[in-house]
């Protein structure tokens, strides 16, 4: 997808204040669902500042995310992108805005592109599995995406227009503002875009012209000050040209995206010792999209329609230096959409408990649970615990284990779709024997796959998840490094179960018995001056799956030499681990403020090694023989300048040595070069 601008605050422009922001210890939520300093979380965390992402000139959420240590955002096969954290697919991270979640996964990942970076104050990411407090989504890990709150009186905004490589246009819109009891932030923000091209064929884009906008206000009233009333919404609308090229003809129609959600929420102090929250959350996510034929017919329509109703309390107990957590919530969720037969219910209950124990200055411990009710799977006890020993002022030492679940959903059970532009199925494995069977009587089947079976029950998936980590930080120096383990059974991913005569491949969705992910992540900033600071990142992780390496143990794995055609048995060391995983990514950073000038310069180089998307010696498995796709660098490159404190300009290249693999990876397009003027009141 092409990126849009973000409109930014006035008083979150000025070189100054992000300075000042940065050197403070950031305040963090997601982790525990009270406020702690970031330092002092015993669960493996990081955030990311406004400041930075204003710095940075990014817009869209997939754009910062990639950037991060231990997170790769890749694409899934409806065209949106996802992020992976410790070797798990997009569809166990839980994706929040203000704590509760987005919804929409109609190919099982939560596309980025929807969320603009325009009005956020900072983004909390919690890695590892995270189900003792948000339950069965959170299995790699928790997004929170934080908007803006105004703190003190005050009316401040700001607008802008960004012009970008393929003719994309965006326009943004901010303001902020707080008298008394009544305050409120109001963010708007449109994008349009010609998209680009990888292909030869002249009639289809890799990524089709397309214009959103996005609406988000924001409303709090103070009745007093142990009672908040907080009321957001949010409302996005996409509309992309669609077009297919089927049995010669071309077809063309549209797409559209319509998401709306509404959150209410009361803040409650009872006294010094006692707080709650109540909260409602109601969120629907709409897309339609049709094709019509050469002649203006009709020849495909398609429709998805998810609908979730979430009421929850909260109540924190504060117990000398202690605080206790407990929650109770009711989910009420239903679909309907094309490939499906029937409307689908979900309905669930669940409750949750926290404990955050300090038996000394030194240690902290975080121990809870969470218990959910599901009527489409059984009950499910998801505990946690966590530990935080500070070895001296310096340094600190944490651990943590975390149990998650994750029962099949619907898709993978009942999925029956076909692209119809490209030519790939997707099939639920309760559905995939009989349409496998009508494909081969219909003449569309090339070939099955052998020693595939649909015979069993899809599971449900089950996760254990371990860190050990450290932190270090004194002077201008900050360390932390984090080892981690994850060991997930019946892990449900997609595998190629046929091959149909047009060339694509046809995937269903199946239980591989154990995998497991190591490794260990390592991030490092030194600040030469409070202007200028270098960070560096980097991640080793291994993906594998036990069946596999148990096969080869035995001698049952095998792989072709491609020159001489002969068969040979696989070793441990030729298994290189599951598909779309790489071993090594790393980034480094600079950030190069000039005071006296109001001008700042991010520069961004990220890196990823190689990986393999399928196998290419028909072994089934991801070994040292099969094609990979090469490591490669991607370098963000943005300068920005300040005019007494109300018009920014600023300037960049994402990409900027023009990065392309149009064959392997749709969703880098090039160079982008950008420009945007911003005008703050």
């Amino acid at each position: 997808m092409i990126s849009c601008s973000g409109a930014v605050f006035a008083q979150e422009t000025k070189p100054v204040d992000s300075t000042k922001i940065e050197t403070l210890d950031e305040v963090f939520v997601t982790a525990t669902r009270t406020e702690r300093q970031l330092s002092s979380l015993p669960l493996p965390t990081s955030i990311i500042l406004s400041s930075d992402i204003i710095k940075a000139g990014v817009t869209k959420l997939n754009e910062i995310l990639s950037e991060q240590t231990g997170i790769i955002t890749v694409p899934d096969f409806g065209g949106g992108e996802g992020v992976q954290i410790q070797g798990m697919d997009s569809a166990y991270t839980l994706i929040l805005v203000d704590g509760v979640p987005l919804i929409g996964r109609s190919a099982g990942t939560l596309d980025l592109y929807r969320i603009s970076v325009g009005n956020i104050d900072r983004i909390e990411i919690v890695k590892g599995a995270s189900s003792a407090l948000y339950g069965s989504e959170a299995l790699a890990g928790v997004i929170n995406i934080i908007t803006k709150r105004p703190k003190y009186d005050m009316f401040a905004g700001g607008i802008s227009e960004r012009f970008a490589t393929f003719n994309t246009h965006d326009v943004n819109g901010n303001l902020i503002w707080k008298k008394k009891k009544f305050s409120g932030t109001f963010f708007t923000n449109y994008h349009s875009t010609d998209g680009y091209d990888f292909n030869d064929q002249p009639f289809i884009q890799t990524v089709e012209p397309n214009h959103d906008i996005t609406v988000q206000p924001r409303f709090y009233y103070d009745f007093s000050d142990k009672l908040t009333l907080i009321a957001g919404l949010r409302f996005y609308k996409n509309e992309q040209d669609y077009k297919a090229i089927i049995e010669d003809e071309n077809c063309e129609g549209k797409s559209d995206v319509d998401e709306w959600g509404a959150q209410f929420r009361l803040e409650h102090k009872w006294n010094s010792k006692i707080e709650s929250e109540y909260e409602f959350y109601s969120t629907n996510y709409k897309a339609e999209e049709f094709l019509n034929n050469p002649e203006g017919q009709r020849f495909d329509d398609s429709f998805y329609n998810q609908w979730l109703f979430r009421p929850e309390i909260r109540t924190t107990f504060s117990i000398n230096k202690d605080k206790l957590t407990t929650g109770v919530g009711v989910n009420h969720e239903t679909l309907e959409r094309t490939y499906f037969d029937n409307r689908i219910t979900f309905d669930s209950q669940y409750f949750y408990v926290q404990y955050d124990y300090n038996p000394i200055d030194k240690l902290n411990i975080l121990a809870g649970f969470r218990y959910d009710i599901h009527n489409q799977f059984q009950s499910q006890l998801s505990p946690k615990l966590a530990m935080n020993y500070k070895i001296s002022p310096s340094i600190s030492l944490k651990t943590s284990f975390g149990y998650g679940f994750k029962a099949p959903d619907f898709r993978q059970l009942y999925f029956d779709f076909t692209n119809s532009s490209v030519g790939y199925t997707v099939l639920g494995y309760n559905v995939a024997e009989n349409r496998l069977d009508t494909f081969e009587v219909q003449g569309q089947l090339l070939s099955r796959v052998e020693g595939i079976s649909f015979s069993d029950h899809l599971k449900p998936e089950s996760s254990v998840n371990f860190n050990l980590g450290s932190l270090y930080q004194k002077g201008k120096l900050k360390m932390d490094v984090n080892a981690f383990y994850n060991s997930i059974t019946n892990l449900i991913d997609t595998r190629v179960v046929a091959q149909k005569t047009n060339g694509q491949n046809v995937f269903s969705y199946f239980n591989i018995n154990e995998i497991f992910t190591y490794g260990i992540e390592y991030n490092a900033t030194y600040k030469f001056s409070s202007d200028f600071r270098v960070s560096f990142g980097y991640q080793y992780m291994v993906a594998k799956d036990k069946s596999v390496i148990k096969a080869i143990e035995n001698g049952e794995v095998f792989a072709r030499d491609p020159i001489t055609l002969e068969s040979f048995q696989l070793t441990k060391s030729d298994y290189f681990g599951l598909f779309n995983r790489s071993k090594h990514i790393a980034n480094i950073k600079l950030y190069y403020s000039i005071p006296k000038i109001k001008t700042d310069v991010s520069l961004r180089v990220i890196y990823r090694s190689k990986f393999g998307l399928f196998d290419t010696n028909s072994n089934q498995i991801l070994d040292i023989y099969d094609d990979f796709v090469n490591e490669y660098y991607i370098a963000n490159l943005s300068l920005s300048k300040s005019f007494k404190d109300k018009i920014t300009l600023q300037v960049g290249a994402n990409n900027l040595f023009d990065f392309t693999n149009p064959r392997e990876i749709s969703n880098i397009p090039g160079r982008q070069v950008f420009g945007k003027l911003q005008f703050n009141f």
